[in-house]
């Protein structure tokens, strides 16, 4: 997320629950917040487990608030915490809090001409909708969603939910890593019914254009599905994936996170995703390529005649 002007550290703290202990430059100007996969220069971050040191101390992040006193790299700055999360999901409450909406349709609400809103559409704050659009009945779009031209929702669907993200503090507590990013569905994009589009963490969930959902279609925050794809009912594309152009998902396929499925993949329906992917045809679970596992799923049929024959032997 982007601020909309620059901010000194002495800013930003002052809106922290506690005042972090501050190694490396003083003099920054902050410009956004971001989550590690998504960080820009200019950007705050937060890391607060050990296996994600190296990773975000390293990244172009020019602000880090981290729970350990460590060497802070050239040219950036650290601020010690006990409870980075803490702080970091102060500054999104801050930049990006709740509002209420008053009405069905949020005056703040800009939507393009010859766009059609049936009845009992939600539409929240700062929401962009382009021109000849449908939404139909019962869709909820959620604040900052930005949608293209000509695209289409159908009823029950929501868009740009907040994210699914929580953090194990012990065993018996999870605490929610707030969400201030967006939803962007691009021109002509169609999303089926019952369909749920998270909002970015930080940054945008987007839906690329002429891609068309079928209904009960979940795709998790921060996802980037490309242009032109099919997506076939009941798929799950987890988080902080990447669809490029031309994807096709068949029915009822699972695609794990932080996973990244080259232009013209096609993954068979009942298929499982649990690893990046080149173009080709893949299925299974796991999803390997088609034709492989058609030969196996055959050897396997014919292994009750092999054993009764190895039986005949004996």
């Amino acid at each position: 997320m982007k601020f909309s002007k620059p901010y000194t550290i002495a800013e930003l703290t002052a809106l922290m629950p506690v005042q972090p202990r501050l190694i490396g430059r003083d003099d920054l100007r902050l410009t956004g917040m971001n989550e590690i996969h998504m960080v820009e220069p200019g950007d705050v971050t937060y890391v607060d487990a050990e296996k994600y040191y190296d990773m975000v101390l390293n990244s172009a992040a020019d602000l880090i608030l981290i729970n350990k006193e460590t060497a802070c790299p050239e040219g950036k700055c650290l601020l010690v915490t006990e409870d980075p999360l803490a702080c970091f999901n102060a500054l999104t409450r801050h930049f990006r809090p709740f509002e209420p909406c008053p009405t069905a349709i949020s005056p703040t609400a800009e939507i393009g001409e010859g766009t059609v809103i049936q009845p009992n559409v939600f539409v929240g704050n700062h929401v962009k909708i382009g021109k000849n659009c449908i939404i139909h009945a019962n869709v909820s779009i959620y604040d900052y969603t930005v949608i293209g031209d000509n695209v289409i929702i159908q009823s029950n669907s929501v868009i740009g939910g907040d994210a699914y993200y929580f953090k194990h503090d012990t065993c018996d507590t999870l605490r929610r890593i707030d969400s201030c990013g967006r939803t962007v569905l691009e021109d002509d994009v169609e999303i089926g019914a019952l369909c749920a589009i998270d909002k970015g963490v930080t940054g945008d969930t987007i839906i690329g254009q002429g891609t068309k959902l079928d209904n009960f279609v979940q795709i998790g925050h921060d996802t980037h599905i490309g242009k032109h794809c099919l997506i076939g009912a009941h798929c799950a594309v987890a988080g902080v994936t990447t669809l490029g152009d031309h994807v096709l998902l068949w029915a009822n396929v699972m695609v794990n996170k932080d996973l990244v499925l080259e232009d013209g993949t096609v993954v068979l329906a009942t298929s499982a995703v649990d690893k990046s992917l080149t173009k080709g045809v893949y299925f299974g679970t796991p999803a390997i390529d088609a034709r492989k596992k058609w030969k196996e799923m055959a050897s396997l049929r014919m292994l009750p005649d092999i054993i009764d024959k190895i039986k005949h032997l004996l």
